[in-house]
């Protein structure tokens, strides 16, 4: 008996100009079903959900929002390329799903014309039919599929209204065959094009498409001609140059003549389909963008809001990073009890559950972040927001949509690079994630607490409104912003370099966000976390404990302890307080972690980090603070005999080690190893360097290559290094 074979997979592309609801629409049809990645060798987002209708299996592919399928980079021919089935492992679509702004028709229609042009079955979602109704804008929507001579479906993608009719008509059209290439161009331009197709199908090993033929003749920067020529460039580029001249001379200069004809295609479609309105409509977006856009009161609500998301992703994640923290540490605590003393223990404790947890407790404020992303997204206002920032971060080669990602990392750099899949521009966003670490995020705040708290006076000015201790943490602050500005002007003129995009944006209609696609944003990416960046944290932190553990020199330290031990031998209230079991397995763990490979590393690197005013232990806390730069005060906790588990948020044991701080020597000299400099060469360090595995764990995830997250920690590094010297070197010269 034959088994009866599956149903064949429909391929669906999602294509649409940005703020057309295609996300939405998309959450609508695929539900929780849906994957995220990369692909391979690019930055662009791998989107893909599957959909049932019937007994039709339909996989849909969400592809970045565009408004020309003009690719000038690699990231922008990734559409082209998954469109016409020219990228590895993705085959062609079977239907295309065009999404429309049914407000904003004409301008839709541009990419739709351009979509049509690649002949494969397509379906139209004229979205938004409320927005347009609101505007009395009126659209027949059986005389444009008519005229566009495709299935046109009226959709509300956050109101699921239509979803059915679409699928419906999803499934018909991918068993038509393929269409007729809408070809709006006058007869000359397709004389050139054809001709030049035939050219280069005859000298290339791979055969070109029609519709990038077409392309590479209006090619204006150069991208195309790279990609398609190759070993035929001189040639090619001669044949090219004269077809342009050609077509000049003709009156349709490369690259207008594509606008031209594709707005005259447009005007012919829409005549007698749409009735608008005589004259400007004053819309109740107009009237919100009176305030919200307002140079004065504008700016004003989008600190507000600013305020709120800052303080929600530092204040409200607070309690439940906390309470994360405490569960792990009572799991970790009751395994502890539960197994013997020894490198296992240490192993499940410290790095199997040390290290979840310290994946775990970033979830948080990514959550959070991304809710609010999520919902100013949906809502209309995020454009605004991009908008009000532009004239700010124009001035370093950024742009308006940099400047929300920038802020998010001052809580946390993690979800902040998250955000900046907010930036379309490639040069932008890459510039962005690199000088997101930068922000001093809430991680290195027990550093300025006790260090400022230890070793800077509690001075205060103007009649006690300026404290000295409270200008320091501000500089701290300050330092990495200013910092910051420096590197993306060095960025945009050098390795990103390239002309600052007009920061050209719609401004989408207001409407009430879909708290259903909200929160799948929202869990999507937390858990795009947790599977993609968690695991590198978790690996880092193994080793990192494995570092820190090994060599076990039980005789070095049973000899150190018995000297010590000896030392105060005539000292009975000394000896009583040598023999307390907890201040001896505090001194055994100090010297494990001296003799530790660690440990080791930390006193191999002392002539290095001498000129910065620290000694081997400082150096020691740094290396070990590579997986979470919040770790260095716990790790100089365990090297001063304070215990493994000395917490730096608590204030005692923040007194506690401030005190071992100000106690500690030298070991060759005997002189004090820490004064203000020393703190102040600290704080400059943890706050230009990049010690966050999350970080850049991250940033090879947005990248998808490891070359940013290395040069990330290698320029970092060095900027850090040379901070911290210079405000050693300057300092000691000032109290000396």
């Amino acid at each position: 008996m034959k088994t009866a074979a599956p149903p064949k997979t429909i391929r669906v592309a999602l294509v649409g100009n940005p703020n057309t609801g295609k996300s939405t629409l998309f959450t609508a049809l695929a539900g929780v079903r849906q994957r995220v990645g990369n692909y391979p060798g690019v930055t662009v987002e791998k989107k893909t959900g599957a959909m049932r209708c019937g007994d039709k299996h339909f996989e849909l592919i969400d592809l970045p929002g565009t408004y020309s399928l003009a690719p000038r980079s690699p990231d922008e021919m990734v559409t082209v390329d998954v469109l016409l089935g020219r990228r590895e492992h993705t085959e062609s679509p079977d239907v295309v799903l065009s999404i429309i702004d049914a407000s904003n028709l004409e301008r839709n229609l541009y990419l739709l014309s351009q979509v049509l042009s690649l002949g494969l079955p397509t379906v139209v979602a004229l979205n938004m039919v409320d927005v347009a109704k609101d505007r009395q804008i009126e659209i027949d929507a059986e005389a444009l599929s008519q005229r566009l001579g495709v299935p046109v479906v009226e959709v509300q993608a956050n109101r699921r209204v239509g979803l059915e009719k679409l699928q419906a008509a999803l499934a018909a059209e991918a068993e038509q065959a393929p269409r007729e290439r809408e070809n709006p161009f006058p007869p000359a331009f397709q004389k050139h094009a054809t001709e030049l197709s035939t050219w280069l199908n005859e000298n290339s090993s791979r055969p070109v498409p029609t519709f990038l033929v077409e392309r590479l003749l209006l090619d204006g920067d150069g991208y195309l001609e790279g990609e398609l020529l190759n070993g035929t460039a001189t040639a090619g580029s001669q044949k090219l140059r004269a077809a342009r001249e050609s077509l000049a001379a003709a009156g349709m200069p490369v690259p207008a003549v594509e606008a031209m004809s594709r707005y005259d295609w447009v005007a012919r479609v829409v005549n007698g389909v749409t009735r608008r309105p005589d004259g400007h409509q004053h819309t109740t977006t107009d009237r919100i963008d009176a305030v919200l856009t307002h140079k004065v009161w504008g700016t004003l609500i989008f600190i507000a809001t600013m305020a709120v998301i800052f303080s929600s992703i530092f204040n409200v994640a607070q309690p439940i990073m906390d309470a994360i923290k405490n569960v792990v540490d009572a799991f970790g605590g009751y395994v502890e009890g539960l197994m013997s003393e020894g490198a296992l223990r240490s192993l499940i404790v410290d790095g199997v559950i040390g290290g979840l947890g310290a994946v775990v407790v970033f979830l948080p404020q990514i959550l959070i972040l991304f809710f609010f992303i999520a919902l100013l997204e949906d809502c209309g206002y995020m454009a605004r927001a991009a908008f009000l920032m532009d004239r700010l971060m124009a001035g370093v080669g950024l742009s308006g949509k940099s400047f929300i990602p920038l802020l998010s990392s001052f809580a946390c750099a993690v979800p902040g690079i998250m955000a900046t899949r907010v930036i379309e521009n490639r040069r932008d966003r890459l510039a962005t994630i690199l000088i997101a670490p930068l922000m001093s995020c809430s991680a290195r705040l027990p550093v300025y607490v006790i260090l400022i708290g230890a070793f800077v006076p509690a001075q205060y000015f103007l009649g006690g409104l300026l404290g000295l201790q409270g200008m320091v943490l501000l500089a701290m602050y300050s330092v990495g912003a200013i910092v910051a500005i420096g590197v993306a002007w060095v960025l945009k003129k050098s390795l990103l370099r390239g002309q600052t995009p007009p920061f050209v944006m719609e401004l989408p209609s207001y409407k009430m966000p879909s708290f259903r696609t909200v929160f799948h944003r929202m869990w999507e990416r937390g858990w795009a976390f947790l599977v993609r960046a968690g695991t590198v944290i978790f690996a880092v932190t193994i080793v990192v404990w494995a570092l820190a553990y090994y060599p076990r020199a039980k005789e070095q330290v049973a000899a150190d302890v018995a000297a010590q031990r000896a030392a105060v031998q005539n000292d009975a209230a000394a000896l009583a307080e040598f023999d307390k079991q907890e201040n001896i397995d505090d001194l055994e763990a100090s010297l494990h972690q001296r003799y530790s490979f660690l440990g080791r590393a930390g006193q191999f690197i002392e002539p290095a980090v001498r000129p910065l005013g620290w000694d081997w232990r400082i150096g020691c806390a740094a290396i070990a603070s590579f997986p979470a730069r919040e770790v260095v005060m716990g790790v100089l906790g365990v090297i001063y005999q304070l215990g493994p588990k000395v917490d730096v948020d608590n204030a005692e044991d923040q007194n506690r080690l401030a005190s071992q701080l100000k106690a500690a020597k030298w070991d060759d000299t005997g002189k004090p190893v820490y004064n203000l400099p020393v703190a102040l060469s600290i704080m400059v360090f943890f706050a230009l360097c990049a010690q966050c595995a999350a970080t850049l764990a991250v940033i090879r995830r947005e990248t998808n290559s490891w070359r940013w997250p290395i040069f990330t920690f290698a320029y970092m590094t060095i900027l850090a290094y040379v901070g911290a010297l210079l405000t050693y070197q300057i300092g000691i010269r000032i109290i000396s």
